[in-house]
């Protein structure tokens, strides 16, 4: 079925959205149309405002509508500890916890020579620049992804920043709470062994 040219737009737009094929995207349209004005109206006005007022925090690379952003710009927090993360989503599911204190810093992506990014298209010379520059640094904790980029990632940061003699550590990885050791994979099985405590 062929649709005037505006729905089809829409539906195209939609479904370069991740996740969303034909028939989602179609069923979005299709409800954006019934839309008050007033909802489509202020729905177009978010997406603008996504793309033209956030940007990069000049010191730890994430997402934030000031600069630097509020987690930098807050004295309060622990100066001593940076935590790596690949993405900003990642440093709201930090920030949820409510525990951690420290800094961040914001790779933005990882390193993956299959699709041709290398350590100076993710955002490691600011991280190398900040270690260098702040005295008060003493430990970089690592939390990339437990895929295979997340631990290349991981593995050539430490290689990269143990010289300096700042301490590096990784996230422990291993069995989620409430999960069956006969469903877990070998992976995760060997990251719960080798990140095993003393109780």
């Amino acid at each position: 079925m062929f649709y005037p040219e505006p729905i089809s737009k829409l539906i195209d737009s939609y479904m370069k959205l991740p996740g969303i094929g034909n028939k989602t995207a179609a069923r979005l349209a299709f409800y954006t149309i019934e839309m008050p004005d007033e909802e489509v109206t202020d729905f177009a006005k978010a997406l603008i405002s996504v793309k033209r007022d956030l940007s990069f925090c000049s010191i730890c690379g994430n997402i934030t509508d000031q600069d630097p952003c509020e987690i930098c710009s807050d004295e309060s927090r622990d100066k001593s500890t940076i935590l790596v993360m690949e993405s900003s989503q990642d440093v709201v599911a930090m920030e949820k916890m409510r525990e951690y204190h420290g800094r961040y810093h914001i790779l933005q992506g990882v390193l993956s020579p299959m699709d041709g990014t290398g350590p100076e298209d993710i955002n490691i010379p600011t991280l190398i620049k900040r270690l260098q520059e702040d005295e008060e640094i003493i430990e970089v904790i690592i939390a990339t992804n437990a895929t295979s980029e997340g631990e290349a990632t991981a593995m050539y940061l430490s290689r990269l920043i143990k010289p300096s003699g700042i301490k590096v550590t990784r996230l422990a990885h291993g069995l989620s709470a409430g999960s069956d050791i006969e469903y877990a994979d070998e992976v995760t099985l060997l990251k719960a062994i080798e990140g095993r405590q003393e109780i």
